[in-house]
């Protein structure tokens, strides 16, 4: 007796859909390689084998080929079962393994004795395979209390109407005989795993990348409030310790009339002064944000020889150090750009406060760019800064049109405790 083409058709259609499920799955163990990637590989693969053998099986009603089939099919939920294992990262007691092997035995051997009495090889088929599918529908639901996912919620009932799906072959069909509404069972069921695998996959790459970005973030701003702990520390030694030594040599020369010497002296003391402001500016942490922001731009318009200008209001009200830190390193490091970078004669500053927001600007006159600057370490640390302050940060610029930065924090976040 020879089977449907029909039926044959739509195994083999069931096949091909199995089987390039197991070529994504390679794909993505080839890209990650992770490890139930591959042994999903290996189930998908020995399953659109095993619907290979019940084709040939079909057609040749040889007992041969409906052993292999069984044989298949008790390899296919065995490595489905220990993907999600793997996947979900459950430690494998060691009487799950003795369950899994002894599964694995009794099925060769009801599969060796039940051969040749259809009845009983097909009820002890259906049991079986759905047993292990609902031990994997089991598997995904433990995983899903604890992600929260919505993939491995339909994995866990997808898995479980599967199970439910495998004994309708002794209720509802002699085994030996396919019907369409099995094979398109299987596709539907199939291709929903499949689906919400991949999801799964996505979602959880995402949200490793966006653990990954918000350590990223926590160790930025550590390193960036170590680094500026460390500039006062720093300046702070400059000022009081260096800067007396230096005085104290200076006054001595002085004293023995050895002028030279102590103009030397002198001038390492400016530089000993200087490096102490640029690490930490004691008008800062004495005067304020203001005051602060007009000695560096004249000490810029100094040492640079650009033209800078400094636009302000008499006060801002009192602002937390964090933001008077931030605003501050944004307009030092703007102006040390526009010393290196921009081939500027002039450049203006302006801090006002608009609105819900305190603004600082500086733009230039310089040549500018045709695209956005690439960003570096003062530039990424500028932005952290002010985001960390739930502020923003725009850079603008054009060819001829010099660059412009604007920093604003909400006055919410800046109002001194």
């Amino acid at each position: 007796m020879q089977s449907d083409p029909l039926t044959l058709t739509s195994l083999g259609f069931q096949a091909l859909i199995t089987l390039l499920l197991a070529l994504v799955n390679l794909g993505l163990w080839r890209r990650e390689h992770r490890r139930y990637f591959l042994t999903w590989t290996a189930a998908w693969g020995l399953y659109a084998f095993r619907l290979a053998l019940i084709s040939v099986f079909l057609a040749t009603r040889q007992v041969a080929w409906l052993l292999a089939h069984q044989l298949a099919t008790g390899g296919t939920a065995l490595l489905l079962l220990w993907a999600s294992l793997q996947f979900s990262q459950e430690q494998v007691l060691r009487w799950q393994r003795l369950a899994m092997a002894a599964a694995a035995v009794l099925w060769i051997g009801v599969s060796l004795y039940g051969v040749q009495t259809f009845a009983v090889s097909g009820l002890a088929s259906a049991i079986a395979l759905s047993a292990v599918t609902w031990w994997t529908a089991l598997v995904f639901w433990r995983h899903r209390r604890l992600t929260r996912s919505r993939s491995t919620t339909v994995l866990a009932g997808t898995f479980a109407l599967w199970g439910l799906h495998h004994l309708d072959y002794p209720l509802l069909r002699p085994l030996g005989s396919g019907a369409l509404y099995g094979v398109f069972a299987d596709v539907t069921l199939i291709a929903v795993t499949a689906a919400a695998i991949l999801f799964l996959v996505l979602s959880e790459g995402k949200e490793a990348l966006a653990v990954r970005s918000t350590q990223l973030e926590q160790l930025t701003r550590l390193l960036l409030k170590a680094q500026e702990e460390e500039r006062r520390r720093v300046a702070r030694e400059l000022h009081d310790e260096a800067g007396q030594i230096l005085t104290a040599a200076k006054i001595e020369l002085d004293l023995d009339g050895r002028s030279q010497a102590a103009t030397l002296v002198e001038r390492a003391l400016i530089q000993v002064r200087n490096l102490s402001r640029l690490l930490r500016p004691t008008e800062l942490d004495d005067l304020g944000l203001l005051p602060a922001l007009r000695s560096l731009v004249e000490d810029f318009r100094q040492r640079a020889g650009i033209r800078a200008d400094f636009h302000a209001p008499e006060t801002l009200g009192p602002l937390r150090i964090e933001v008077e830190v931030a605003l501050y390193r944004v307009v030092q490091e703007a102006l040390t750009n526009v010393a290196r970078h921009a081939e500027a004669s002039s450049v203006e500053v302006w801090v006002r406060s608009d609105g819900d927001w305190v603004r600082v600007t500086i733009a230039d006159n310089g040549t500018g760019a045709a695209t956005a600057p690439t960003p570096h370490l003062g530039l990424l640390g500028m932005r952290e800064r002010i985001s960390e302050l739930a502020g923003t940060l725009e850079i603008t610029t054009a060819t001829g049109a010099g660059f412009r930065v604007e920093a604003a924090i909400p006055l919410a976040a800046t109002q001194a405790v």
